[in-house]
Formats: structure tokens, sequence, C-alpha cells
């Protein structure tokens, strides 16, 4: 709930070291809070702070709402008056015009206190050390010795074993104290100027760019009205080399000038930008012949959970949960087979052991898009030694149809990228990306899975009709293939 006076969160505090822009509008334009889909980043996140609390057995939860911030404070304070309360969660404090949540923190020996972060990553990272500064100066502003700041994070050798997860295993802490001596000096300045940011009645005018992060709640506000062929969709375009192009006034791929040093993929887009006209290498049709039918055309969908679902696996270890192939006969004909694992047992073996029996053991190509499937196929023959050699006979038939159109093919509508959800559509707009909804990109699709896994559906939600949408959008990405080859081989021929 906003009120009059303008408030610093932790959140705001973080957001406003990366964009002045989106702290002003985290407070005076706040995007409308939608609870996360389960199995999203953010869910997984919220899940991974809430398990981090098991090792706290004796913990208290401070539980009231994030807009019940006075009551949060009060509450805190009266745990903290209690030595028999070893460890707070979600404590509140405010300091500066600063309100924070703390994930949690520990009662040390004489009155000192320990604060914890819970981060899902592996490592720390920077904004880790501004996240943990900021909240030991407002906590040592409210009155408490912070001696110890920590980072739990996740351990990457974790191995999950029968019994379900371990969380003195899962959880690795890394001691920052030592370290936030280099951040906590800067917070009062930075505190300072994101209030005079706050207290300003204009949005800070700040172009999207480079710096922008993708999960910015902001973003597609920020891009609106910028064209389709935007500069900043020049392919391998670094972030330095972007502001040049900016300061020169360019606003579309086409009007990069001849005089900037480009890659000669970059050029090659520029040029087919300026000129409106597709390119098309000398030697496309002959390439093309090593894709010629009878092929297969092979999808997987696969997810790398911080808090692995199944024994043996680790966090963040990719699981392939599903795969599609289509088969192109001799003679045009079209057939599809597909698999979607079905409960919350480790599908490795058994999708690996129905892709074989898909492909068969001919020496037919099987057409992937980028080194994706090559790398899910390896890790299947790892996990699963006794399939092994069919496997890696496999890998060795696999032909990658992004690499061959980055190598000989571009199209303007491609606008820079080459991805199979824009060249797809390029060169078939009727393939029917446009009508996917809630299954409509890779990540989308692992979460839904992972919801479905872990038993997490949300309320409302069908399990068969997140099945439905996870098999559309896995048969709509090799299909798109099949489909792209066919566009690529007509060009040739006219």
């Amino acid at each position: 709930m906003v009120t009059k006076t303008p408030y610093l969160t932790k959140s705001r505090f973080v957001a406003g070291l990366n964009c002045h822009k989106r702290l002003w509008l985290s407070f005076h334009e706040p995007a409308p809070y939608i609870e996360p889909e389960p199995g999203s980043i953010q869910a997984i996140g919220t899940e991974f702070g809430i398990l981090a609390q098991n090792l706290f057995t004796e913990g208290v939860l401070v539980d009231q709402k994030p807009w019940e911030h006075a009551q949060a404070v009060q509450r805190t304070r009266d745990l903290m008056a209690d030595p028999n309360v070893p460890a707070i969660f979600e404590g509140a404090f405010e300091h500066s015009g600063l309100r924070i949540r703390a994930d949690l923190i520990e009662r040390l020996e004489n009155d000192n206190w320990a604060l914890y972060e819970v981060k899902s990553s592996k490592q720390p990272k920077e904004s880790h050390y501004w996240d943990l500064a900021v909240q030991a100066h407002v906590m040592s502003g409210a009155g408490l010795n912070v001696a110890k700041t920590v980072l739990i994070h996740v351990n990457g050798e974790y191995v999950r074993g029968p019994d379900g997860i371990d969380c003195d295993l899962l959880f690795t802490r890394t001691d920052l104290t030592q370290d936030l001596k280099d951040f906590l000096p800067g917070v009062p300045d930075q505190i300072e100027k994101f209030h005079q940011i706050l207290s300003s009645p204009k949005v800070p005018e700040i172009e999207p760019g480079k710096h922008c992060p993708g999960y910015c709640e902001f973003l597609d506000q920020c891009r609106a009205g910028k064209p389709k062929d935007w500069v900043i969709h020049l392919p391998n375009l670094r972030a330095d080399k972007y502001q040049t192009l900016v300061e020169l006034g360019c606003t579309t791929i086409g009007q990069v000038p001849d005089d900037i040093d480009l890659t000669d993929l970059q050029a090659r887009v520029r040029d087919s930008h300026r000129s409106g006209s597709e390119f098309i290498s000398n030697s496309l049709h002959q390439v093309l012949e090593d894709l010629s039918p009878p092929a297969y055309y092979l999808d997987f969908e696969a997810l790398a959970p911080a808090i692995p679902l199944y024994p043996g696996t680790k966090p963040f270890q990719r699981v392939p949960f599903q795969w599609s192939v289509h088969h192109l006969d001799a003679d045009g004909q079209l057939t599809h087979r597909e698999y979607l694992a079905t409960d919350g047992t480790d599908p490795r073996a058994d999708l690996a052991e129905a892709l074989i029996d898909a492909v068969g053991t001919s020496q037919e190509p099987i057409i992937v898009y980028t080194s994706y499937e090559k790398g899910v196929i390896n890790d299947l023959a790892n996990n699963n030694p006794d399939l092994a050699g069919p496997l890696l006979a496999i890998v060795d038939r696999l032909l990658d149809l992004h690499a061959l159109i980055k190598a000989h093919f571009y199209h303007p509508d491609f606008s820079g990228s080459f991805s199979i959800k824009a060249v797809g559509p390029a060169l078939i707009p009727d393939l029917g990306y446009d009508q996917l909804d809630a299954v409509a990109d890779g990540m989308a699709a692992a979460g839904a899975f992972y919801s479905i896994a872990a038993g997490q559906v949300g309320p409302g939600q069908d399990p068969e009709a997140i099945r439905h949408d996870l098999l559309r959008y896995c048969e709509l990405d090799s299909l798109a293939m099949v489909k792209v080859y066919q566009a690529l081989t007509e060009r040739c021929a006219n």
C-alpha cells in the first residue's frame, strides 16, 4: 500500500543500484502484485527461503504482511526482548526511511546478533553484498549490534538422497562479515541519493539498454515504442558498442554506419535490414542436402531446480522431462511422437528408452536447434550407463539447424534473433507461436512441469490442462524445425 511519504526497502535499494528509473517506478508506479506461478523462479526462491528456516528449528516467524510494517516492527521487538527466542524469521526494522524484513537473525552472546540472507544461488554475487550491507546498516541504526553477516546459499555439490532434502547439506554458509567492510561505508550516501530520486515528481529519464536485467518488472514498459529492429538486437552486440551506436543516433539495425567495426554476422544482418532483403549464401542449397529426408526433428524440455526434485540429482542439475519428435520421410509424409513424464519419479531412464525407440538405430539425420539437445543426450548417457551406447549413437546423428541458418541465411523479420521463436514465424507466419498461452517458452515449460512433479499445482489449475499445454508447446518447437527446413528448401529451388 503506497503512502504519501516515499520510503525505501532493501529490494528497492538493490534495484536502485541497477537503475534509478526502476527505483522510482517501483514506488510511484508499482507493478500490480501477482502471486508467483508454482514452479516459477520467484516461487522456488520463496520455497528456498522457507526451507532454510529448518536450519533454526526453534526460530519464530514474524508473520505480519508486508503492508503491516509497524505491527511487524513491534512484533520483532517483542521477540528480541524474549531471551528464550533464539532466532527470528522475517524480522522487521526501519531506519533512515528504509524498511527491511531480514530473512533470519540469530541471537548470539552479549546482546549480539547474526544476520543471515538466503539466496538460491551457488555463489555470492555483488548484489548479495549490498543486500546484506543495507540490512546491517538499518539494523545497526535500529539499535542492534550486528556482529556477523552470513549468506546462506546452495551447496552445488549436494546430492539429494532417497529420504528427501537434507537441509544441513543442501545449504552452505559463507561468512561475509569482513567483506562487508568495503560496502557499508557507501550505504548512507546511496540511501540519501535514492531518497532524492524517490522524492522527485518526475521519473528519471533513462533509456533501456544493455544494463537492463531480463527480470525487471518494468522492462516491457520501458521498451514500449522501440522499433522491432531496434539496434540493441544486433547479434552479439557489446554494451560499449551499443552505447557508441546510441550516441551516433542509431535507432534501428539498418542505421549502423559502414565505418563501425562489425563482425561478419553483424554486417550481414545490418545489410539485410538496410536492403529489406533476405541473405542467402551461395552454399545454402548444398548444406541443406545433409538434412534431406528421411530425417527426424527433435526438441527437449528440461528443468534444473535449485531444490533437486529427484534422488541422485544436484541443485540446478538439468533433468529432461519431455521430448517431441517429428519424422519426415522421403515421400514428404510427416509423423509425430512425444514423451512427457507422468509422475514425481525421476523420468530420465524411461525418457531415454522411449527416445531410443522413437528414432531407431538407422543413420537418418536427427535435426535439432542449437547444441542444447546434444548436451541433454550426453547427460542422459552419463546418468544411464546401460543406455550409453544407443544414446551416443543418437548424438552422432545430430545436425544443428540453428548453426546452419546463422551461417547461411537471414531474414529482416528475424529482428536480430536466430531463436526458433523468431525464425519460425518469420518464415511461416501462421506457425502458431502467437496462439500459445500458459506455456510459451522453455522457462514457462520448466515451471509448469515443476508444479506438477512437486505437487504444487496452484488453486484452480488443472494438471491435465497443464500437461496439454506442455505437449502442445514442445510439439510446436519440433514442427517449427520441419517447416523452417521446408521453407529454406523452397527458397533454394526458386
